[in-house]
């Protein structure tokens, strides 16, 4: 078997400046035991047989494996319902055929190529490292990808989509059999119809459902078998929505099958049981199957384990036949206590629900009128309303969904990214949003009064059982459960919310551990203290000493204390631990042995420890802690003092982030906050802080990008003997882009070891960050899905901000910082 035009179409380039050769080379003909590789070694394409195949001859099939993998695993198919059992050979558009002319298949694409000097100019083929396999044109561009049509794999990178304009989508088939590769009954893939949800189908039946898109951009999920982050993103353009995820650096092999047993599964490679591991199976339970709970009924998946999730009745229904609902038989679903009549106008919000299917998605409605569009129809059952501003910037930028029928497939999900708020239509209470607001004032405004009576209560409770404890406590090691909203100077021991274990430890140990905090024990000194490694329970510490003359010692010390504790991603320190004894304000981190980046970034002795793979490491492992902490954790935390200083590295280089002392907490609906108490460091911030006191996510945007300008170029922000008379690096970078010399700005250090394209995004999306408008700057949703997609299509960076470096802009920053010696730094302009 040959597929002889292939190899017309392999093109042997010279590779580009910073960059590394990843085409193919040409004159080795494809044919039965031959594969080409990826660059990488990753994948291979070629010919093979399944590894159960019973056929006589074996059927022969092309496709993409893991060439890394002993295990032969197909990712794509080309011909799988046409397998080959003779000599095969390819047309000029790249059409498999068998030996009598029969067309196997084709990609449908004419290529062209003529050989000159030993050379392919005109079209080409590669197969990326991703695993796809991309024909493109002399100039570059794709003309077809195998990644657009999926087989039963979703592979890192690849997209699931429809099309807006056409309707076409993408779906995963699964094989008929594990020895046929032919396309089976089961499929996944984005409903044509909404394209707002995703489905497991088994032909034309639903066997499960995601649930209607609530306008998140990126979700992540740690799988601790894998030891490894799995980022999810959604993409809204004008064009076409889809789905698409990546993984984190240093993950096993990955990918989401489905398989044709029906099911849609995550699995990883396990090198030590050289086996595939099963992370995820969907639908995980028959409480998770399309329709399983009947109508008005819903799945309860929030029950802890190992309490199994169960279904249950929506508010003012009950099971329309309760014999079967209590042996588990759920297929009849509920029914009404009470029938709703026209006035009663009244909706019960439901959280943390996954919204029904069959729903009528009404175009542009804000969210008072998508309640009134409800409330008006008397068939309308419930609604629910989602903001998409933060994914679309043109077009419909609202969701908002009308149920007129039973409510299918619904499930009760928790506070977890794509939960919805469903708002219920009850019997029997009339307050329609277009009737006013009184009857909504009486009923709040009492739970309003009684739940500020227990919050009192309570407070005055934890008050005094605080007073008690640290008269009992004092000097001794124990637990102690940390509040963020406490006023105390001192941390309190018990509060009625989210308490916590966190471990104390005695100030005499840790004064042993340090030799009495001697100078041959430091590593570091910053604005709040010194940094001392020790050993502390067999184990290798860092250990933040705060200064007792520090104004702010306390308030950052219980930031510090109470954020890093709760906050739990690879990216981010982890603190081990702490002392608060005689006025000494101590914390204990987890000690990383390449210490701060700007250690080694800004030291031309050791600055070759980094070469352009380990600093787009650190700049994608940065962003995908600042994504952490301004999305997927709990909490909306604004860092305020991101730099090269305040990321630490591990053994292996991988980034964490640290120091949260100036950290904010924003509330669910807060956009930004303001204060005449400037902190941060000069150089970093963002203009709209360093003038105006007004910080938000897009401040922490703003240091990214000023962090990866340093990282791309190996200059410090304002080393004004390397920016040829530029104010600040960020300027100089934008004119540098701006006359097209973007690939000068390479650290030469790194020019031998980086990739041209990647340089080139990392510097556009720096410029980005660092725009003047807070409104035009990304957020770290969107920086992480392009870091990790490598886009092409960002807009147009506008002027950075600045704010210079002259009389009358530094006495506006003084203005806006009080006395305090840790508030802003500006000695030599280099920061603490």
């Amino acid at each position: 078997m040959e597929w002889s035009a292939l190899v017309l179409l392999l093109v042997l380039l010279p590779p580009p400046p910073c960059a590394s050769d990843d085409r193919l080379l040409v004159g080795k003909p494809l044919s039965p035991g031959t594969t080409i590789v990826s660059d990488d070694g990753g994948f291979a394409l070629g010919f093979f047989s399944p590894a159960n195949s019973s056929s006589t001859p074996a059927n022969l099939y092309l496709g993409i494996w893991y060439a890394d993998i002993p295990t032969l695993t197909p990712v794509w198919v080309a011909n799988r319902g046409a397998p080959a059992t003779n000599t095969t050979s390819s047309t000029s558009n790249l059409a498999l055929s068998d030996a009598t002319g029969r067309i196997l298949w084709s990609t449908n694409v004419t290529v062209s190529g003529e050989v000159t000097g030993g050379n392919v100019s005109g079209s080409y083929a590669v197969l990326l490292n991703t695993g796809n396999l991309v024909i493109r044109s002399a100039n570059g561009t794709a003309l077809w990808q195998s990644f657009e049509h999926p087989t039963d794999t979703f592979l890192p990178g690849m997209k699931i989509r429809v099309v807006y304009s056409t309707r076409a989508a993408e779906r995963l088939v699964s094989w008929t059999s594990p020895d046929d590769p032919s396309p089976g009954r089961f499929s996944y893939g984005v409903d044509t119809f909404t394209s707002l949800q995703l489905f497991l189908w088994n032909g034309t039946v639903p066997i499960m459902r995601d649930g209607p898109w609530t306008g998140y951009s990126v979700a992540s999920r740690y799988q601790p078998n894998a030891s490894a982050f799995v980022y999810q993103a959604i993409v809204s353009t004008d064009e076409e929505i889809y789905l698409t995820y990546t993984l984190s650096d240093g993950a096993p092999r990955a990918r989401y099958v489905v398989t044709g047993s029906g099911e849609y599964r995550f699995q990883s490679w396990n090198a030590t049981l050289s086996s595939w591991a099963v992370l995820g199976v969907w639908p995980a339970s028959d409480c998770n199957r399309y329709g399983h709970c009947g109508a008005f009924g819903y799945c309860d998946n929030t029950a802890a384990a190992p309490s199994p999730a169960t279904c249950r009745c929506l508010e003012g229904f009950e099971p329309a036949d309760g014999d079967e609902w209590n042996h588990g038989v759920f297929s009849a679903g509920c029914r009404r206590k009470e029938a709703v009549r026209c006035t009663d106008g009244y909706f019960a919000p439901l959280t943390g629900m996954k919204s029904p299917d069959k729903f009528v998605h009404v175009a542009n409605r804000t969210q008072d009128e998508c309640r009134v569009e409800c409330a008006n129809n008397c068939s309308c059952v419930a609604y629910a309303y989602a903001n998409l501003s933060t994914t679309r910037t043109t077009g419909d930028v609202t969701r908002c969904l009308v149920w007129a029928g039973d409510l299918i497939d619904t499930e009760k999900m928790g506070d977890i990214v794509g939960s919805d708020t469903l708002y219920l239509r009850l019997a029997g209470l009339n307050n329609a949003p277009v009737q006013g607001k009184s009857n909504a004032l009486r009923i709040a405004l009492p739970t309003v009064l009684a739940t500020t009576a227990l919050i009192i209560t309570g407070i005055f409770l934890a008050w005094f059982k605080f007073k008690g404890k640290r008269r009992n406590s004092k000097g001794h090691n124990t637990k102690s459960s940390l509040v963020a909203t406490s006023t105390s100077d001192d941390l309190p021991e018990g509060s009625p919310a989210q308490d916590f274990e966190f471990p104390f430890i005695k100030f005499e140990e840790i004064e042993t551990a340090t030799a009495n905090f001697s100078e041959a024990y430091k590593i570091g000194q910053g604005g709040f203290g010194k940094v001392y490694k020790a050993i502390l329970g067999g184990r290798e510490v860092a250990i933040k000493r705060l200064s007792k003359d520090s104004d702010q010692g306390t308030e950052e010390f219980r930031n510090e204390v109470i954020l890093i504790a709760k906050l739990q991603h690879r990216n981010l320190v982890q603190l081990l631990g702490c002392s608060v004894e005689g006025g000494e304000k101590i914390l204990i981190y987890e000690y990383l042995p390449n210490r701060s980046l700007d250690a080694i970034l800004f030291d031309n002795s050791r600055k070759v420890l980094l070469d352009w793979p380990a600093r787009f490491n650190i700049i994608k492992g940065v962003a995908r802690g600042l994504l952490y902490l301004h999305q997927d954790s709990r909490l909306t935390i604004v860092h305020r003092d991101l730099k090269a200083a305040n990321v630490l590295l591990d053994a292996e280089m991988r980034p964490k982030i640290a120091d949260f002392g100036m950290a904010r907490i924003f509330n669910d609906n807060q956009i930004n906050a303001n204060t005449r108490r400037v902190v941060g460091t000069y150089g970093y911030m963002a203009p709209e802080y360093a003038m105006e006191g007004v910080f938000s996510i897009k401040s922490d945007v703003y240091s990214f990008g000023v962090l990866i300008l340093e990282l791309v170029t190996g200059i410090r922000r304002s080393s004004f003997n390397k920016i040829k008379g530029f104010p600040n690096l960020t300027i100089y970078a934008w004119n540098m882009w701006k006359e097209g010399k973007g690939k000068d700005l390479v650290d030469p250090s790194i020019v031998d070891t980086c990739s041209l394209d990647e340089v080139l995004l990392c510097s556009h999306m720096a410029l980005l960050c660092a725009q003047e408008n807070p409104d035009d700057r990304p957020l770290m949703s969107s920086i992480v899905f392009s870091l990790e997609n490598g886009s092409t299509t960002m807009p147009t960076p506008s002027n950075p901000g600045h704010y210079g470096q002259g009389s009358s802009d530094m006495e506006q920053i003084r203005d806006r910082t009080d006395t305090s010696m840790n508030s802003l730094t500006l000695t030599n302009l280099e920061g603490r």
